[in-house]
């Protein structure tokens, strides 16, 4: 996997936002969507400040498990799922980052507890 994409892995597995990581870092949005997609090659300095924002160090950038716990594959989503999650996004913006941790957690009880 590219650099890019262990960012967005790791990025996404912490619940955050391009937006998010631009607040965190100063980085453009329209620059980070670049680096995600591989069409950038983001220096040293860029990965300093990525690797702060995300609370990982450079290295977990260029492993084969990018900081996460564990890689697994992701479910196909339904379109009940996709709409499910597309309004979750829409009210997440507003969220800081403690609201954000606590819905995660909320979820994954819920999510536990009907299997």
């Amino acid at each position: 996997m590219s650099i890019g994409g262990a960012i967005r892995a790791i990025r996404l597995n912490k619940g955050l936002s391009q937006e998010d990581i631009r607040k965190r870092t100063g980085l453009l949005r329209y620059y980070l969507s670049r680096v995600e997609n591989g069409h950038t090659t983001p220096s040293l300095e860029t990965l300093t400040k990525l690797g702060s924002a995300l609370d990982v160090p450079v290295a977990d950038f260029f492993s084969d498990n990018f900081g996460l716990e564990e890689e697994r594959p992701l479910p196909r989503l339904s379109k009940d799922d996709i709409s499910l999650l597309r309004r979750i996004q829409f009210y997440a913006t507003n969220l800081d980052e403690n609201d954000r941790k606590l819905v995660l957690d909320m979820v994954r009880k819920m999510a536990e507890t009907a299997t």
